[in-house]
């Protein structure tokens, strides 16, 4: 008896997956050199322009920062040490460079400083930065005349919702503080009170695949304690005026007078199956000392909301910045539901102090409006509609004071990059105001410029009366150069980042006429002078190749080869790609990207493969042409033939081996990977990093799919790569964060699908990242992801041993 256990024992260990050594690995000493490389400083322009400031970013955090405590409630990822955002971007340095003299002074932080979010005064002369510090997020003014640091006793800010901005005096600032005196944080007993119930009735929602949200009274309980802030002005000497009451403020801007606060509080009841943003909301406009004046909306808990709707209560409210204290909001005329056929589908609101009555209307939107945009000059406003059906979006120009007839600035497909008119130039006001740059009667406006060629771009300006425009500046074609900044309300001279291939960017001072102009021309003036960290990669080639699919479809990817490549020698390849749906096949050809970007790598970039003796395949385009509503119903049709010709392009050029390729992708892009090694034989094997694979489990759509699985149950299955686990015959790699938070990318997702493949007796490994979510953060987990990924390709594709079409 005993022997027969034995034997179902291990019996069970052999066809059971392999639990494999733990413990972070490392890639080779090469990659590792790249990651070490010292990090260039990240430039921030004075408003002033006479000084920028020199932030030392922390790119790779330790894995320790990632293993503090994490509350995961209604959404929120809370760190309850700090009373802040578990996972913050920080800065460990700042000093102050003057754009004349060249003359750098370095900021004297504490040590171990965490900077976060620094802020400057509309005339330059300080930067409010909060700091991570073991009991909370503090408060520091930075003097940028004298460099000079200052904690602001008493203060710790409560950034989970709020934070802390300038006041329109520019000296104050509004801030969410952690209450006082708040008492201990509530805790769950270890026995329950009883079973945590939710009930429903009649009520129809599209409910995405939220995660992270509340389930119990004690998750409710916890919500409340670290949400709730207090707000308050605190003054550059640290004086401290609350206002109002604590609660749990979504927003708080002050009018640009500085005599009103737009206030948004979350109230109760809460749901165990939306975030926090998803709960009820009053929403008031007070005066200064907190008191309200106006309710401009009780916003319900939006538990009904239609696929890609919005609600039908007041939304989007915002302060006119060139008004005194004048608020505009918008309300859905179509239900809020898009697959009503309603024109107009919103209207535009107004209300000005002392707010008397309900508001006027201000006028109606054809589609469904999607924000605006104001001029320095009063009046002047831009608003933006999108067109679901026609994948559309316009801008309109219109005198907010007498509105008539809005004027039509660009009605463009929302993926159209070779007709994109760009983004208007903005200023600040000295309120703080952020306001279009106004001159003459002109607009500017900076865009990336996609051109066949790939991307140079621009700046232009265009007459407001008949919409003419004339180009400024443009990127030259053997560079890659954006407009920064203008250095003064003149619009003569600007700052760019200018780049090459094998120039770092650097902050450059320019004069340029514009064609026809007279004016006195000035040399381009280098800002900064950053050097090339990572010398090693200059030898890196990269160039665009453009191709068509088999139905005519324009195709393109940006081919980097290895330092020392020699023409006509045959590379294991790398196909990286991200899928993305288009309306018709001209907007889907059009070219992103430029080769003229500094080459760099970092984190758990595929471009790393290139440093291992691989050709990459970069950005591979994947586009799935058609309706909006039916576009998925060719996906996998139109992925395999999108991938069959880059690798037929790769082999035509004669830079790869068709029989040593693999695919990979994150996100949608694994999601694509799994499809491809199911439903083709064109690659060896593939990396799926963060990926969806089961599309049942995200049943009210995905991506950009509008039906529900109950509409459209074959598409659901059909696009599952779950459902095709026993096709899978080429070995794929999972890597996983187990703290995955994004929208229907459970972790579940990839451990459900090892099992399928493992099932049906394929080839697969998961890696689950621990802390980590949808991207990865902490040193540790990228190397050890680079290490993953190489040891992986190398196995199944360098050294692969037979043709793909034999296996």
């Amino acid at each position: 008896m005993i022997r027969k256990v034995f034997s179902l024992i291990l019996l069970s260990l052999l066809i059971a997956p392999a639990i494999l050594a733990q413990g972070y690995k490392k890639p080779p000493k090469e990659i590792l050199d790249i990651l070490n490389a010292p990090l260039t400083p990240i430039p921030s322009i004075s408003p002033a322009k006479d000084k920028i400031a020199l932030l030392e970013p922390v790119r790779y955090p330790p894995i320790s920062d990632l293993a503090e405590p994490m509350l995961r409630l209604a959404g929120l990822r809370i760190n309850p040490n700090t009373n802040s955002d578990h996972r913050q971007f920080y800065f460990s340095g700042l000093s102050f460079k003057d754009i004349k003299s060249g003359r750098e002074t370095t900021v004297a932080l504490p040590e171990g400083a965490r900077i976060i979010t620094p802020r400057w005064t509309t005339d330059g002369k300080y930067i409010a930065a909060g700091n991570i510090a073991e009991n909370g997020i503090e408060l520091w003014i930075i003097d940028t005349e004298t460099a000079k640091a200052t904690k602001i006793k008493d203060v710790l800010v409560n950034t989970t919702l709020g934070n802390f901005r300038w006041m329109p005096d520019q000296r104050s600032l509004i801030v969410n503080l952690v209450p006082k005196n708040r008492g201990a944080a509530p805790k769950a007993s270890g026995v329950p009170k009883g079973p945590n119930i939710q009930e429903t009735s009649g009520r129809k929602a599209a409910i995405r695949t939220f995660q992270d949200l509340l389930a119990s009274p004690v998750d409710e309980a916890l919500f409340d304690y670290y949400t709730t802030s207090q707000l308050a002005i605190v003054s550059l000497d640290g004086k401290t005026t609350t206002i109002g009451n604590p609660a749990i403020y979504r927003e708080n801007e002050v009018s640009p007078d500085g005599n009103y606060i737009l206030t948004s509080r979350v109230v109760k009841p809460y749901s165990y199956l939306f975030p926090y943003f998803y709960f009820p909301q009053e929403v008031e406009i007070w005066d200064r000392s907190g008191k309200p004046v106006h309710k401009v909306a009780s916003v319900p808990l939006l538990d009904n909301l239609p696929v890609q709707g919005v609600t039908t209560a007041p939304r989007s409210y915002s302060w006119i910045p060139t008004e005194p204290a004048t608020l505009v909001w918008a309300e859905a005329l179509d239900g809020g539901d898009p697959r009503n056929k309603v024109s107009p589908r919103d209207k535009l609101m107004t209300i000005a102090a002392p707010f008397n009555g309900g508001g006027k209307e201000l006028l109606k939107v054809e589609q469904r409006y999607s924000g605006s945009i104001f001029g320095e000059s009063r009046g002047m406003m831009w608003f933006y509609d999108y067109d679901r059906d026609r994948q559309h979006r316009r801008i309109y120009m219109v005198d907010y004071r007498n509105p008539g007839s809005p004027k039509l600035v660009s009605d463009l497909n929302i993926r159209d990059r070779y007709n994109d008119i760009g983004s208007p130039v903005t200023k600040d006001l000295p309120n703080g105001q952020s306001v279009v740059l106004m001159k003459d009667g002109y607009v500017f406006l900076s865009g990336r410029g996609s051109t066949p060629e790939g991307d140079r771009p621009f700046l232009n300006k265009m007459e407001l009366e008949g919409m003419k425009t004339t180009e400024l500046f443009r990127s030259e074609d053997d560079e890659f150069e954006t407009f920064v900044d203008f250095s003064d309300d003149k619009a003569l001279s600007f700052f760019t980042r200018r780049e090459t291939s094998t120039d770092p960017p650097n902050l450059i001072f320019n004069f340029r006429c514009a064609p026809g102009e007279t004016c006195i021309a000035m040399d381009s003036k280098p800002i900064t002078d950053f050097k090339d960290p990572t010398p090693q990669l200059r030898g890196i080639k990269k160039q665009l190749v453009k191709y068509k699919r088999a139905d005519g479809v324009d195709l393109s990817f940006t081919l980097y080869l290895p330092p020392g490549h020699k023409e006509g020698e045959r590379l294991p390849a790398i196909v990286w790609a991200y899928p993305l749906e288009y309306t018709d096949a001209d907007t889907a050809g059009q070219v992103t990207g430029s080769t003229n970007r500094f080459t760099s790598i970092g984190g758990y970039s595929h471009l790393f493969f290139v440093l291992r003796g691989y050709a990459v395949l970069d950005d591979a385009t994947m586009p799935i042409v058609g309706d909006p509503l039916t576009v998925n119903d060719t996906f996998i049709e139109q992925l395999v033939s999108s991938a069959k010709a880059a690798i037929d392009e790769g082999d035509k050029m004669g830079v790869i081996d068709p029989n040593r390729v693999g695919v990979g992708g994150h996100s949608y892009g694994a999601f694509m990977t799994a499809h491809l090694l199911a439903q083709s034989d064109l690659f060896n094997a593939g990396i799926a990093r963060s990926g969806a694979y089961n599309r049942t489990l995200t049943p009210f759509g995905f991506q950009s799919e509008r039906r529900s699985f109950w509409e459209a149950p074959e598409i659901y299955f059909k696009l599952s790569p779950f459902m095709a686990a026993n096709k899978i015959n080429e070995p794929m790699l999972m890597i996983h964060g187990e703290a995955d938070n994004n929208s229907g990318t459970y972790p579940m997702q990839s451990e459900r699908m090892f099992a399928a493949i493992q099932g049906n007796g394929g080839t697969a490994r998961l890696v689950m990242l621990p802390l980590e979510s949808h991207g990865y953060a902490a040193r540790e987990s990228i190397e050890h992801t680079l290490y993953e990924m190489f040891t992986w390709m190398d196995k199944y594709v360098k050294d692969a041993k037979e043709p793909v079409a034999e296996k």
